[in-house]
């Protein structure tokens, strides 16, 4: 698999990145990756860390665990769940999109609007 870049030019879109493209993506430390990847937050492809390959939404993923852990202090384990409830949350959000419910606010009343 080709390694892309991970400066996308406009309109185009990122389908995996190397290890090292995204630390420097997110500026954040490879180790600090490889114990996300040990919590089980991050799910790259390849069998060790020279090969790993990680899908675009890591990119989001670990941009957001980053700052749950610099700007709340919270430890990988909370990251992971923090980052499943906020996964869950936005599906639910968008089923209810779908379902022509409005949400404002991402609250929805007891009475669905």
């Amino acid at each position: 698999m080709e390694n892309r870049s991970s400066e996308a030019l406009p309109g185009e879109v990122i389908e995996m990145v190397t290890l090292t493209q995204l630390c420097q993506s997110c500026g954040v430390q490879t180790d600090w990756v490889v114990e996300l990847v040990n919590e089980g937050v991050l799910e790259p492809q390849g069998p060790d860390p020279k090969r790993w390959q990680f899908s675009a939404v890591s990119i989001t993923r670990v941009r957001v665990a980053w700052h749950l852990q610099r700007d709340l202090g919270v430890n990988r384990a909370g990251i992971a769940l923090a980052l499943n409830l906020l996964e869950e949350r936005e599906a639910l959000r968008q089923q209810l999109q779908r379902f022509g419910r409005s949400v404002p606010g991402g609250i929805v009343d007891a009475d669905g609007s």
